[in-house]
């Protein structure tokens, strides 16, 4: 089955039209993207977008073939104009299942938001399955017969229907996972390509075609990746939508909780809520114990709050108690920790602060606690195939 997307983008397209913003104004050549539209093997038109013609002639097709053109998501607009040949637009119920003339067999699939998911397969048997904008998949309680062999749908605004598809067993590890209705809130150019691989999906330019059933390219996760960055920079954010498309996350608040400080209770909660809501929370600092468990990916936020209670445990911050075991101790929970990440089989994102770029801290319990995170940092990315440091709101790739 051949599968050619005539468009990746938003309903509006991208660049937004009369739109000032800076994503819009950088969406320029290979960045630019028309409406998301979808043609299959020349005979089946997956949602019709403006200029749909011309799209399909530039990437070497012809629309003459169609036999039937479906819409999966309410057009806003005035009405367009449909091409000459083509088969009027229509909708199939959810739940049912329309057999074209060309073998093709389309299931409406209901999702969670106006419009309707389509799973097309082929007369040799390949399944993919198109999602609308903003949209995920109804109803997934039972498991999946198979894994899909291509979804297409909204990786970036919707990651946690790649999540459900991944619970249900809809998505493999051999699944390619495409994005598209991709909008002026995605990350434009690398940013964009380095967020979708953590979700093990990828961007293709409009007027791609993909053989679907074709050995797949699909990107490798990283296994460990560390997020470090300033105070507000942004990292815990970066980190958490590392894993949103993954439907069991494991988040390890080292924190723990704090009586009597409402500020601190009130950062937790800011936390919690913008975290999906299957995520587990586990309130510890035996994070080596997880990383040698098996078990769903891990997100480790953060390793300055694990290092504070390790100095606690061992009382490093007094100068006498340092000098007679405290620092022998604590080099030892640190090496144990590094080993732990260093063997780990679970995926894990590890967040952290950097915190050796400002003043110098006044007192010697400040000034050890800089420099034993930045060797544990240090020592951290060592073992990590990806260190990001975010800087407003920005990560730069150090490693990966």
């Amino acid at each position: 089955m051949e599968l050619t997307l005539l468009g990746t983008g938003a309903p509006d397209g991208l660049p937004r039209p009369s739109c000032p913003c800076a994503a819009c104004a950088t969406a320029r050549g290979p960045w630019a993207r028309a409406a998301t539209a979808l043609l299959i093997d020349d005979a089946l038109l997956l949602d019709l977008t403006p200029g749909a013609v011309f799209a399909a002639a530039r990437a070497g097709h012809s629309l003459g073939a169609v036999r039937q053109v479906l819409l999966t998501h309410p057009h806003d607009g005035p009405a367009m104009e449909l091409p000459p040949a083509l088969p009027p637009a229509g909708r199939v119920p959810d739940g049912q299942v329309l057999t074209l003339i060309s073998g093709h067999r389309v299931r409406a699939v209901p999702m969670d938001a106006p419009g309707t998911g389509y799973e097309v397969g082929s007369p040799d048997g390949e399944r993919l399955l198109y999602l609308p904008p903003g949209a995920a998949p109804a109803g997934l309680d039972g498991r999946a017969e198979r894994p899909y062999d291509l979804v297409v749908g909204d990786v970036v605004g919707r990651p946690d229907a790649v999540a459900r598809l991944r619970a249900a067993g809809a998505v493999g590890p051999a699944t390619e996972v495409i994005a598209v209705h991709l909008d002026h809130d995605a990350p434009p150019g690398a940013a964009l390509e380095r967020l979708l691989a953590a979700a093990g999906a990828r961007a293709v330019p409009d007027g791609t075609t993909l053989v679907v059933g074709e050995y797949p390219v699909v990107p490798d996760v990283p296994r460990r990746v560390l997020v470090t960055g300033g105070a507000r920079s942004g990292k815990s954010l970066e980190a958490e939508r590392r894993l949103e498309t993954f439907p069991q996350v494991v988040y390890v608040a080292t924190g723990g909780r704090r009586e009597g400080d409402p500020e601190w209770a009130a950062r937790v909660g800011l936390h919690r809520e913008r975290r999906p809501g299957a995520w587990r929370t586990e309130e510890t600092c035996e994070v080596a114990e997880l990383l040698g468990a098996e078990g769903p990916p891990l997100l480790v936020d953060c390793l300055s709050l694990w290092l504070t209670d390790a100095m606690d445990r061992v009382d490093a911050w007094e100068d006498v108690r340092w000098r007679e075991g405290g620092e022998e101790a604590l080099r030892a929970r640190a090496r144990e920790l590094v080993a732990a990440v260093r063997g780990t089989r679970r995926q894990v994102v590890l967040v952290t602060n950097e915190v050796g770029a400002g003043v110098v801290p006044a007192t010697p319990a400040g000034r050890r606690f800089r420099d034993e995170l930045g060797r544990l940092n240090a020592a951290v990315a060592a073992e990590c195939e990806e260190v990001l440091l975010v800087v407003a709101g920005q990560a730069v790739v150090l490693r990966g």
